[in-house]
């Protein structure tokens, strides 16, 4: 089995993300943290990689400011079992988070995307179930913040298919109102931890969606309510199905979700797969509930 075939497979089997407003989600699953204290960073991150650990995954830390690479193993050592034991197997590496984005002080978004792939390609040839990774905002506060949403956005597409799942942190006391709806518009999840409290922050096209279907007469929430296979939907293709069982062409979701109608399409491949449905018709009486494909 090649690389690209372990990475393809078992692309929506459900991880521990160790998140508790996150709870189990997919590969390629993309998370955004705004955080208060570096204490609310450890204890997110021992949680976090403690469950990747757990699970055989290959966790890469991306260390900035207030955290370093000792303060980071230290936090880990106290709150994960058997932690030394990981960190000698190389189950998990830490890696200077400036060196890695930035480079030579040369920006390049595809460097960037092109060596979590390599990693992730190395972690699965050596055995790991696949790969969990954060990293830092530092650059909040520099002139490249506008090329970094576009990082944040093309990270967020290459990880269709992959085995990874990404947790992006930001510090809250840095981010200002624009900033905050800039970064929950990359990201599936977008989560706050407010000095040891969480918080649950709604994107722009998680409230539009839970618009959109309360056009439907009541016939379903098909975000909040289950039907057989709905946990295996990521959060973007939960809501394209919205788009869909509302009746709209690819062109018109493209267009109301401000996204490409090729990316409309890929959704769509997705959902028809991991639900079993050979066509529209099958899709809709699936979650509407009048019935599964034979």
């Amino acid at each position: 089995m090649s690389r690209h075939e372990r990475t393809v497979l078992g692309a929506d089997q459900l991880r521990n993300t160790g998140l508790a407003p996150v709870g189990d989600r997919p590969w390629g699953t993309h998370i955004c943290l705004f955080y208060e204290t570096p204490q609310d960073l450890y204890d997110v991150h021992a949680d976090y990689f403690g469950a990747g650990l757990a699970s055989g995954e290959f966790c890469i830390w991306a260390l900035s400011e207030p955290i370093n690479r000792e303060t980071a193993i230290e936090a880990l050592r106290k709150s994960v079992p058997d932690f030394d034991k990981y960190l000698r197997d190389g189950q998990i590496e830490f890696i200077p988070g400036y060196q890695w984005y930035l480079r030579g002080d040369e920006f390049d978004p595809q460097r960037i995307t092109g060596g979590w792939h390599a990693k992730l390609d190395d972690a699965l040839a050596r055995g790991f179930e696949g790969m969990r990774v954060s990293g830092n905002a530092f650059w909040f506060e520099t002139s490249l913040w506008k090329e970094f949403c576009e990082y944040e956005a093309e990270l967020d597409r290459s990880l269709a298919g992959r085995r990874m799942i990404v947790l992006c942190t930001y510090p809250l006391a840095a981010s200002r109102a624009v900033d905050v709806l800039d970064v929950a518009r990359t990201h599936n999840f977008s989560i706050a931890k407010r000095d040891g409290r969480w918080e649950f922050l709604e994107t722009p096209e998680l409230a539009a969606a839970k618009r959109e279907i309360g056009r439907l007469n009541g016939a379903i929430d098909i975000l909040s309510k289950p039907f057989p296979g709905s946990r295996h939907l990521t959060h973007r293709e939960q809501i394209v199905l919205a788009q869909v069982v509302k009746g709209a062409s690819s062109k018109e979701a493209a267009r109301d979700l401000n996204i490409s109608h090729r990316t409309v399409e890929f959704h769509r491949k997705n959902i028809m797969r991991k639900l079993g449905a050979r066509n529209v018709i099958e899709l809709l009486g699936i979650v509407l509930g009048s019935g599964q494909p034979e």
